[in-house]
């Protein structure tokens, strides 16, 4: 009987203390010195500190965008950021992808520049935003350096003309100090051969390599090396010979995955509600990307440490859908693999073979 009164005693102190603390919260919430005081803590803890160290000396990447033009609230279309030490790029960038760098909070005056891998919507609505979120306070040397495929001039001259008057509205309110319309827009390089060298300085390579997206020609990969660390980013292609040539012994692959089972199941259901355009949209992707099971083969093949399978068509929503879109990749690749979700990091440090799996 002792010790459920002391029981009883502990929980009505626990539940005064409750009342107690609820009641000066409330309170708290009246005084508006204790209102502002708690704002200006909470802005202080979500400011960047554009000079702050990004850590020990790695090679790491984060995707900002892992699904495809398919819907899912949870997901920003295709987008990876690329830290090289201190600098950083970013390999596509779709619909949501930047909001998603704002969520978390990256020094954007680090970003040297953009691959698009190839000019598909999904890999370049987001250039406005991104432009914005690198011009404005951001001290930016230049123009925004975008790297793509023939056309890509076009691309860029095409979001200048949209922004033309926004660029000059911002520069009227803010002034050359805070949005200078001399680094305004952005600096476009067509790439031209197959397998170009577009940065080789202070230990980076960023090599660009033709990958099997037809009737999209030319299409890109993208493979980082830095200080003996290295990563790939397939970008949308079918299997193909290059890309595992390009791949050889990386330690991560960042490669997309469709399951052309699942479209089928979803042309099924679209023909039954009489949707027949949907039908053959989903009939149509299957021919120029690659299944989960070839994405395995890709990195076995190429001698891969990691596999992370992102740009996801459909993007799984739900456990059963996980399982379902890895079905028969599991049999080829049973390890050393990752199923990415927007956030999904792989960091490699310099001078070590360690491939660190993480969030942001």
């Amino acid at each position: 009987m002792g010790l459920h009164r002391s029981r009883r005693k502990l929980m009505f102190t626990v539940s005064l203390v409750a009342v107690f603390t609820a009641a000066l919260v409330a309170l708290a919430a009246q005084s508006e010195a204790l209102q502002d005081w708690a704002m200006l803590k909470l802005f202080a803890a979500v400011t960047v500190d554009p000079n702050a160290s990004s850590g020990p000396d790695s090679l790491s990447a984060a995707v900002c965008g892992s699904r495809s033009p398919i819907p899912d609230p949870q997901r920003a279309e295709a987008c990876v950021l690329v830290s090289a030490g201190d600098r950083l790029f970013v390999v596509d960038v779709g619909d949501g992808s930047v909001a998603r760098l704002r969520q978390w909070a990256i020094p954007f005056n680090r970003i040297e520049g953009v691959f698009i891998t190839h000019l598909h919507s999904d890999h370049i609505s987001d250039l406005a935003d991104l432009h914005l979120a690198t011009w404005v306070l951001q001290d930016r040397p230049g123009k925004l350096p975008v790297y793509g495929p023939a056309g890509i001039e076009k691309i860029t001259a095409g979001f200048e003309d949209a922004y033309e008057i926004d660029y000059g509205l911002r520069n009227a309110h803010h002034g050359d100090a805070l949005a200078p319309l001399a680094t305004a827009g952005f600096d476009a390089h067509a790439i031209a051969d197959s397998a170009p060298v577009l940065l080789d300085e202070d230990g980076l390579k960023v090599t660009a390599f033709l990958v099997q997206h037809a009737p999209v020609v030319p299409a890109y990969g993208y493979r980082f090396d830095y200080k003996g660390r290295s990563l790939v980013i397939s970008g949308d292609t079918t299997k193909s010979a290059e890309l595992i040539e390009q791949s050889r012994n990386v330690d991560v692959l960042f490669h997309e995955a469709q399951s052309n089972e699942m479209l089928a199941l979803m042309r099924t259901a679209s023909l039954a509600n009489g949707q027949t355009k949907r039908a053959k949209l989903f009939e149509d992707i299957t021919t120029y990307h690659s299944t989960p099971e070839e994405a395995a083969e890709v990195a076995n093949e190429a001698g891969v440490g990691h596999l992370v399978y992102y740009h996801l068509t459909p993007p799984p929503r739900t456990w059963l859908m996980e399982k379902r879109l890895l079905r028969n990749a599991v049999r080829v690749r049973p390890k050393d693999w990752t199923l990415a979700e927007d956030g999904t990091q792989v960091t490699l440090p310099v001078g070590s073979a360690d491939i660190i799996l993480g969030s942001r």
